[in-house]
C-alpha cells in the first residue's frame, strides 16, 4: 500500500489505540490529528484500510482496531524511534555508572529497561562462546575436588567443580597447570580454546596428565556450542498489569519461563519480515513468534557487542501486541548502546 495518506489514517489508528485501548471512529480521527482532508475520506480510507486486512471492526457500530497486519505495517513503515526523555537518558546513564561487576550491570539494566518500556524486560549475558578468556582459577576444594573459576574479556564469571574420580589432588602440579593454562589461553576465544588445551595434553609431564583431562572436560563443558546461555529478566508484574491485552495470561508466563523460548526470540526476532532495520533491532509481532503462547504479544528485542572481540548477545522486552512501538523500540536500542559503551570501558553519552 503506497498511499501516503492510508498511512498516516493508520499511524494514527494505531497510536490512537495504544493510548486509549478503545476502537477508534473516523469522529476521533478528525478531532485528535490534524490529517488535512474531510471525514469522508477518512471514512474511504479506514474502508480501504479494512478490506485489505490492517485494521478491523471489533463488533457491530465500534470503531476500528488495528490487526496484526497492520501493526506489521506501521513498524515497517510508519513507526519512527521517538528521542528519549531527559529523565529516561538520566535513568540509563545512573544505571551503567560507577564501578561495577558484570552481574550487577545486567541486573540493574534488565531493572531499567522493565521500567521504562513498562513491558517484561529480558537481557541476555555475554555467551561464553563468543567472548575470550581474561582469566581461569584452579582452586582445591578438598582431596579429589577442584574449583575451575571462568573470567571472560566482559566480566562473567562461570563456575565449575571438577571430580577427580579417586585420584588426589596434587597441590603443585595444580599451581603448575593453572599457570600454563593462563599462558596458553588469556586472549583466546573460546572457539579456540579445543584446540590449544589438545595441543598442551600432548606436552604435558605424566603427573599432570589425569589432572589436565579432568579440567579441560569441564572447560570445554561450560564452552560446549550448545551450553545452556543465561538470562535474567525483570517486569513480570507488568504482564500482569496487561491482562486485559492477553485471553490467557498462563501459558504466556510459562513462556516466558523457559529460556530457550526467550533466547530464540531474542536472536531470531520470528519472521525475517519482523525485522525492523537498524542497530540489530528486531520486532516480532503476535503469530511471527511461532509460539501460540506469544500469538498475542510482541517482542522487541537489539543485540549489544561485548568484548574486545565485539561479541553479540541480546537484550528486549515482550508485551502486548498494542504497544507503544515507537518509545519501546527507542528505548531498548538506548539500553542497548549504552551497554556496549559500558562494557567497551566508554563513558555513556
Amino acid at each position: 500500500m503506497a498511499d501516503d495518506r492510508r498511512l498516516k489514517v493508520l499511524s494514527a489508528i494505531v497510536t490512537d489505540f495504544v493510548r486509549t485501548r478503545e476502537p477508534v471512529g473516523s469522529r476521533a480521527l478528525v478531532e485528535r490529528y490534524q490529517l488535512g482532508v474531510s471525514p469522508a475520506t477518512i471514512r474511504n480510507d479506514m474502508a480501504a484500510l479494512e478490506d485489505e486486512g490492517y485494521i478491523q471492526q471489533p463488533h457491530t457500530s465500534a470503531g476500528r482496531v488495528p490487526t496484526e497486519k497492520g501493526y506489521r505495517l506501521f513498524v515497517d513503515q510508519v513507526a519512527r524511534l521517538k528521542p528519549l526523555s531527559a529523565p529516561e537518558r538520566a535513568a540509563i546513564t545512573a544505571l551503567l555508572t560507577g564501578e561495577a561487576d558484570l552481574e550487577q550491570v545486567v541486573a540493574r539494566t534488565v531493572r531499567v529497561l522493565a521500567q521504562l518500556t513498562g513491558q517484561l524486560a529480558v537481557v541476555e549475558y555475554p555467551s561464553l562462546r563468543l567472548t575470550s578468556l581474561r582469566h581461569l582459577e584452579l582452586v582445591a576444594l578438598g582431596p579429589t575436588r577442584i574449583l575451575l573459576v571462568i573470567i571472560t574479556d566482559t566480566g562473567r564469571v562461570e563456575q565449575r567443580t571438577v571430580v577427580m574420580d579417586g585420584e588426589v589432588v596434587n597441590l603443585p602440579a595444580l599451581e603448575h597447570l593453572r599457570l600454563r593454562l593462563n599462558a596458553a589461553l588469556v586472549g583466546c576465544r573460546a572457539a579456540d580454546v579445543v584446540p590449544v588445551l589438545e595441543a598442551l595434553g600432548e606436552q604435558a609431564p605424566a603427573q599432570e596428565r589425569v589432572l589436565l583431562r579432568a579440567v579441560t572436560g569441564a572447560l570445554e563443558d561450560a564452552l560446549r556450542p550448545d551450553a545452556e546461555e543465561r538470562l535474567v529478566v525483570a517486569g513480570t508484574a507488568n504482564l500482569a498489569r496487561s491482562t486485559p491485552d492477553f485471553s490467557s495470561l498462563g501459558p504466556l508466563l510459562d513462556a516466558v519461563e523457559e529460556q530457550v523460548v526467550l533466547l530464540r526470540l531474542l536472536a531470531d526476532g520470528g519472521a525475517p519480515a519482523s525485522r525492523a532495520a537498524g542497530d540489530g533491532m528486531r520486532v516480532s509481532i503476535g503469530s511471527e513468534n511461532h509460539d501460540d503462547a506469544l500469538a498475542e504479544a510482541s517482542v522487541v528485542s537489539a543485540s549489544y557487542r561485548a568484548g574486545s572481540q565485539d561479541a553479540v548477545a541480546h537484550l528486549g522486552v515482550i508485551g502486548p501486541t498494542r504497544m507503544d512501538y515507537p518509545a519501546t523500540m527507542a528505548s531498548v536500542r538506548a539500553v542497548a548502546r549504552y551497554l556496549t559503551r559500558f562494557l567497551a570501558g566508554s563513558a555513556p553519552e
